[in-house]
């Protein structure tokens, strides 16, 4: 008899659930009132199930992934085993009406706002969906080819995809869960409003996106009339961002990037707090705590310090990379390496040979900040022969050597925070890498980075031997600013004559350093890596020094430094002269005679000095960086030893120990690297705290500080042409898309690699397409759901790790050319 009873009341609860769906919305109301006071507690439970059990086989018949959507499918009719992507919009219009139908006699406040906030997700669907069916049918004539699917238009097509995704799993998680006793109906409010907030916002986006299609023809992703960024933004409302940085986090990136994007989110609001709070440790920890447990205040202060901070903070919060800390880790997780040193190369005249076989001499930059010395680090898997002044290695020199210069937005990092991937490229391509350490804006604004970058290659040119390399082949291998500054110095090689590299690498790379609209660019309103007040203020700081100082004012540059920047011994924030920019020396080589050059490598400050004697390339000689700080190791140690420790890595040459006394030594070795890395971090830990707490010495904030302050803390929402008040020269040095055609041409064979999500997708599309055109090599790969700069997560999440590993095989493509075939023009 149960299971009759139970048969009966299942298919009274199918035949109502029918009635609902056929009938319009308050005759299904009403059914639905009547059902429930009609039937008993129990009869209702049972009703409930039948309810459940026909969602459920609803549900399955209609299944989504939970990842992101893909944006190499997104643009397709109908993807292999899954239904059309309208049937997706269509499964979240009828979830949402069913909760909105449940909550809908629900009086109170919170049953209220849940229905009406999935009625409005039901408006903003409808509005969304013929406005995005109009991109997703057009986006794929942008792409580079057939078999390179990428674009901008496609990427926030997926970006919609994906919310629809978010909203759908969203209600679904409400739907099983309503009737439950403790369903939690105030959190769900939360999470369902800033789903239909979010929605609205890309709706917002879709509509520039309209306005983008009608100011260039098909295939172009730059307008090819002037258009500005304010009448582009002048065409619809103003873009709500701050829903992006809330509950909604890094919903359109892969589920193994959520976690590390909302902790560096987490990170950036806290750090904001001990930076502005001027010494209160215990209102900046308590504050930081709270932006892990409220979602809405982390979105709140993210936005605000994007459009209120200065490029100081920028550069202060990127450069924690280079705490002590963060050093350490590199040589405890990647790759270990058998090299790498710091190169000091002293600035004095260069002799180079050019392709025609003359003689030229290239003079040392002047440009901004005078003379300095610059620093470039040495990594190899090997030791090899003509390395450093030892000459035991028995190990032949390479053929191919790895040119690399490092991304942070033209103001911040270095190879040694990019260490976390050059290790392991180091050990896979068995190449020697030398990345460059260049001058970073704004005190060392354009053209002085690219100058010294193509001094770095000048020298390299005459020092094959001395890092390992025939120089058979030479690769340019460059992420994100690093990239842009590789095309830009082959572009001045090619001009000045020189050997050429033989191939290019380019990961996510700005090619086009001006404000020209683009649909990739749109995406940096919802970046965590890259937002877009940081992404101006970065282009400002490098490409338009003029007219930094008047939207970034914080007080003198003594003040910023005192203020922001901690001593060296606290092991925070660390920040070397050549990296400031801070001069030393003359302002111009032609002032400077032999013996003034002597002068200034020994007048040099404490850090600059330092690193000066890192290495004495005169001396062909090759110390290591923390020896040369002042760190001696164990005597008992053999000299190979001694400089395996002292460089943090493990000795990476054919054993010269028996197994067992090599384990035990590895162990020692280990040990005492976590020992250093604790004693580092408690010691760091200690001087950053005597240091905020004894900020009484401290410059008192400026009163444009202390307003800078306040508006991170207040809800300001103002349109993003706000930051468009700076212009920026049409330099093909400075972007490497408006370089000649006649020098394109000559550009060696190209690999480029970027993310669906990066502001500078069209920047590398539109680079390809042009170098295509004109007939070079070139090849263009997009991966799905990483965002920019996911390099330096390589150690963090899968996805990170498998995007390096396609890297390496890009490189070894390029190191060994005449192993590729001829037609592989478009291949990858």
């Amino acid at each position: 008899m149960g299971s009759k009873a139970n048969c009966v009341l299942l298919s009274v609860s199918l035949t109502l659930y029918r009635l609902i769906v056929e009938f319009h919305e308050p005759t299904a109301s009403r059914l639905l009132s009547v059902a429930r006071h009609a039937a008993g507690l129990m009869r209702l439970k049972f009703i409930s199930r039948g309810f459940r059990f026909a969602s459920g086989n609803l549900s399955k018949v209609m299944s989504f992934s939970e990842p992101p959507a893909k944006a190499s499918l997104c643009c397709e009719e109908t993807q292999e085993g899954a239904p059309p992507t309208y049937a997706m919009y269509e499964a979240l219009k009828d979830s949402c009406q069913n909760n909105a139908t449940y909550f809908q006699p629900d009086d109170s406040e919170n049953g209220q706002r849940l229905y009406q906030g999935f009625m409005t997700l039901l408006d903003h669907i409808d509005t969304v969906w013929p406005l995005v069916d109009h991109v997703r049918k057009v986006a794929p004539q942008y792409d580079f080819d057939a078999k390179s699917p990428g674009n901008g238009y496609r990427s926030f097509v997926s970006v919609v995809d994906s919310c629809v995704l978010y909203g759908l799993k969203l209600s679904r998680q409400v739907s099983t869960g309503r009737d439950a006793l403790l369903f939690r109906k105030g959190h769900f409010v939360k999470e369902v409003e800033s789903c239909g907030q979010l929605l609205a916002s890309l709706g917002t986006c879709l509509h520039h996106l309209h306005t983008l299609l009608t100011w260039a023809p098909p295939g172009e992703l730059f307008p090819t009339e002037p258009h500005t960024p304010e009448e582009l933004f002048a065409q619809a409302d103003t873009i709500n961002q701050y829903c992006f940085y809330g509950r909604c986090l890094g919903f359109q990136f892969l589920p193994s990037m959520r976690g590390i994007l909302k902790g560096i989110s987490i990170c950036m609001a806290g750090f904001s707090e001990a930076y502005y709070c001027q010494g209160n440790l215990i209102s900046s920890v308590w504050t930081g705590g709270q932006y892990l447990i409220d979602p809405e205040m982390r979105a709140r202060r993210i936005v605000n310090i994007s459009q209120s901070a200065s490029i100081e903070f920028c550069k202060a919060f990127w450069f924690l990379a280079e705490s002590e800390i963060m050093k350490r880790v590199p040589s405890l997780m990647s790759s270990t390496v058998a090299v790498n040193k710091l190169i000091t190369i002293p600035p004095e005249p260069l002799t180079v040979t050019t392709a025609e076989g003359k003689e030229t001499t290239v003079l040392p930059p002047t440009v901004h900040i005078g003379l300095q010395g610059l620093n470039v680090r040495l990594i190899s898997v090997n030791k090899r022969v003509g390395m450093g002044s030892d000459r035991s290695s028995s190990i032949p020199p390479a053929d191919g050597v790895l040119f690399h210069c490092h991304g942070g937005g033209f103001v911040a990092q270095s190879s040694k925070s990019h260490e976390t991937y050059l290790r392991d490229w180091a050990a896979k391509l068995n190449v020697p890498i030398l990345s460059v350490d260049y001058s970073l804006a704004p005190q060392a604004p354009f053209p002085r980075a690219l100058e010294e970058v193509f001094y770095a290659y000048c020298w390299m040119l005459n020092n094959f031997k001395a890092i390992g390399t025939t120089g058979k082949r030479i690769v340019f291998a460059g992420d994100s600013a690093g990239a842009n500054l590789v095309a830009s110095c082959t572009l001045k090689i090619l001009n000045s004559g020189l050997r050429r590299p033989e191939g290019l690498f380019l990961a996510y790379a700005p090619l086009n350093v001006s404000f020209v609209p683009s649909p990739a660019r749109l995406l940096c309103l919802m970046d965590p890596i890259l937002p877009f007040g940081f992404m101006m203020r970065c282009l400002k700081a490098y490409a338009s020094p003029n007219s930094s100082g008047k939207g970034d004012k914080h007080g003198s540059q003594t003040a910023i430094m005192s203020a922001t920047t901690p001593p060296d011994s606290n092991g925070f924030l660390k920040v070397s002269p050549s990296q400031e920019g801070i001069s030393e020396g003359p302002s111009s080589f032609e002032e400077v005679s032999p013996s003034d050059l002597a002068e200034l490598q020994a007048h040099k400050s404490g850090s600059e000095r330092r690193k000066s004697s890192d290495t004495t390339i005169s001396a062909a000689s090759l110390q290591s960086e923390h020896t040369a700080t002042g760190i001696t190791p164990p005597e008992d140690k053999s000299q190979k030893d001694q400089e395996s420790e002292a460089s943090s890595t493990l000795v990476g040459e054919t054993p010269l120990l028996e197994e067992s006394e090599q384990t035990a030594e590895q162990k020692k070795r280990m040990k005492s690297r976590i020992s250093e890395a604790a004693t580092g971090f408690m010691g760091a830990m200690q001087s950053r705290l005597a240091y905020i707490t004894g900020s009484n010495a401290i410059v008192r904030p400026t009163q444009e500080e202390l307003s800078v302050r306040s508006n991170l803390d207040a809800l300001i929402a103002r349109s993003p042409s706000d930051e468009f008040i700076f212009s920026v020269p049409r330099d093909p040095y400075l972007s490497p898309y408006w370089a000649d055609d006649r020098l394109l041409k000559m550009f060696p064979p190209v690999r480029i690699l970027s993310v669906h999500l990066d502001p500078c997708l069209d920047d590398c599309v539109m680079f390809a397409k042009k170098l295509k055109k004109l007939g070079n090599t070139v090849s263009i790969e997009v991966l799905e759901g990483l965002p920019h700069g996911f390099l330096n997560f390589s150690l963090m999440a899968k996805e990170a790790n498998e995007g390096s590993k396609l890297c390496i095989e890009r490189i070894k493509q390029l190191l060994d050319l005449e192993q590729v075939a001829p037609s592989s023009e478009n291949d990858l």
